[in-house]
């Protein structure tokens, strides 16, 4: 039976709960988006490393004593790397 009169519900209790369970909820979206940004992120453009630990320079030489590319091409990209 619906008594209008006794309120019903959780009264005050229920907007603090919503409050809060709509904090938690938006916190924890933002958390998860901030979190799968950072994961997908690639580490290797902040320390400018490869996978495998070179840096661009050490595969530039790589490629310059694998003749590659020529002397030219090599002064170039060098210069470009390091500035």
């Amino acid at each position: 039976m619906f008594w209008p009169h006794m309120g019903g519900g959780l009264g005050w209790s229920g907007w603090i709960i919503g409050g809060l369970m709509m904090l938690l909820f938006w916190g924890g979206l933002i958390a998860l988006v901030f979190f799968s940004v950072r994961a997908f992120s690639s580490g290797q453009k902040q320390t400018g490393n490869t996978a495998s630990g070179e840096t661009a320079l050490d595969i530039l030489k790589r490629q310059y004593a694998q003749g590659e590319i020529d002397k030219a091409e090599y002064e170039t990209m060098r210069r470009d790397i390091e500035t």
